[in-house]
């Protein structure tokens, strides 16, 4: 699909000027109209939708600054850039402060127009694809929450009622998959900064370089292949919230500008000389044991101490096995809408494998193997024969090593399982084929923590 064109409404009250202007845009590949006065700027402006609107200060009759009140009024969104001569430049400035994203000063250099216009242009995409991420991250969080009712989580929330309204930065510790980008989320949208950016990157997944550019931006020309300006996360996040996900192994020549960023509020895109300021609260998160990586020297201990205001360790599902069963019904809901499937609960012999597994993937593994099930139940309950059996079928945690009853009791817990899966939970034809009567069945079904129905 081809990107939408941007519009763009020259406004001047002197015909070359209106010319020269509409050439050189529509050679950028903008479409361009053009007004002589600002009265027929804004007929055309009420019937029009511009993404941009380049206006002569001074004009016959309503001049730049009136019109600028006047679309500004109408729709706030649309970038207005003024056009001055030098002598007017104070006008310019105080139009700025009125609502003016930039003013252009005559006589005007081509290539200093077109840079600020796609400059300003390029801005107002990342606002609005921001925007969107926003309402996609408001309705995700409103049906995603972290899910739990387990002692650790509820302490968790207990901390985060507490730092949500507040600026302080976050680190969150957690091995992958424990839910570390929900909870940076939620606490995003909680916080007074709910309507601002909420903008995240993996500082494991991007080479130096990259990051480095992808974080702090560059201006044109700081490196072949640099034909514009770049706004980098930490200006597009500003007054929002920049999730950094495996800061941990974030290199450690960045690490000092981050911490120039949290301790004073300013950073230096690439190429640039001009320090630029910033309102953003960092989160924070790595699955690696942070401290040790600081008495390695493989992170600094000052950046350290500047994340870790607030410290919120999530627990791996193996240790809030009581939420598998909230966890397991939140994620059928979800894979229900999904695969427009009516997947109406868990069997029992099923949920006890999942609630005795050892989840290496933590939640990330558990909806994907609740997706597979989903996809490959032919019921509308899903059995413990639709989920991955080379990985359920000894479900129970091994024993420790050396421990003879706990290896008795493990066996015979899988063996048991194994048969009441095969005969599709059937007491009497599963204490049969285990050659043991129906009440010794029962009582090691208690014994060994396994569901009866």
């Amino acid at each position: 699909m081809k990107a939408k064109k941007s519009r763009i409404l020259v406004v001047d009250d002197e015909r070359d000027i209106c010319r020269a202007l509409e050439f050189l845009l529509s050679r950028e590949g903008y479409l361009v109209e053009t007004a002589p006065s600002g009265e027929k700027a804004l007929e055309k402006f009420e019937k029009n939708n511009y993404d941009l609107v380049l206006s002569d200060l001074r004009m016959e009759g309503m001049d730049g600054l009136e019109l600028l009140d006047r679309i500004k009024a109408s729709d706030p969104s649309t970038i207005f850039v003024i056009m001055t001569a030098f002598a007017s430049v104070d006008n310019a400035v105080e139009a700025m402060k009125k609502g003016a994203e930039d003013y252009i000063v005559k006589p005007f250099v081509n290539d200093d127009v077109k840079m600020s216009i796609r400059r300003l242009l390029n801005y107002r995409s990342l606002k609005r694809e921001n925007e969107i991420l926003r309402r996609e991250l408001s309705n995700r969080v409103s049906n995603n929450r972290f899910i739990g009712d387990s002692p650790q989580v509820k302490e968790i929330f207990a901390v985060l009622e507490k730092v949500m309204p507040t600026k302080s930065n976050i680190l969150v510790l957690g091995e992958s998959g424990t839910g570390k980008g929900v909870l940076a989320e939620i606490i995003h949208s909680n916080s007074p900064r709910a309507k601002k950016p909420f903008l995240s990157i993996n500082c494991s997944a991007i080479p130096e370089t990259l990051l480095e550019s992808e974080l702090f931006g560059y201006k044109k020309g700081a490196f072949t292949g640099a034909n514009s300006d770049k706004v980098g996360l930490i200006a597009a996040a500003d007054e929002g919230t920049l999730f950094l996900d495996e800061i941990g192994d974030m290199p450690v020549a960045l690490q000092a500008k981050l911490l120039k960023v949290l301790e004073e509020g300013v950073f230096i895109r690439l190429g640039d000389v001009r320090p630029m300021q910033v309102d953003v609260r960092v989160i924070a998160a790595t699955n690696k044991k942070i401290e040790e990586a600081v008495a390695k020297g493989e992170f600094r201990e000052d950046l350290y101490y500047r994340l870790n205001v607030i410290e919120l360790t999530i627990p791996p599902l193996r240790e809030r096995t009581e939420d598998i069963p909230l966890l397991v019904k939140h994620f059928l809901g979800e894979l229900n809408r999904k695969h427009s499937a009516g997947i109406k609960g868990v069997d029992v012999h099923a949920m006890d494998a999942l609630s005795s597994y050892g989840w290496p993937g933590n939640v990330r593994e558990l909806s994907n193997m609740l997706e597979r099930a989903v996809v490959m139940c032919s019921s509308d309950t899903i059995m413990f024969e639709d989920l991955p059996a080379g990985k359920l079928s000894a479900s129970a945690p091994a024993p420790a090593e050396g421990s003879l009853k706990g290896s008795l009791e493990y066996y015979e817990r899988k063996v048991i399982l194994e048969a009441l899966s095969a005969y599709k939970r059937n007491k009497e034809a599963t204490a049969k084929a285990l050659s043991i009567d129906l009440g010794t069945l029962y009582r090691k079904m208690k014994k060994l923590g396994i569901a009866k129905d």
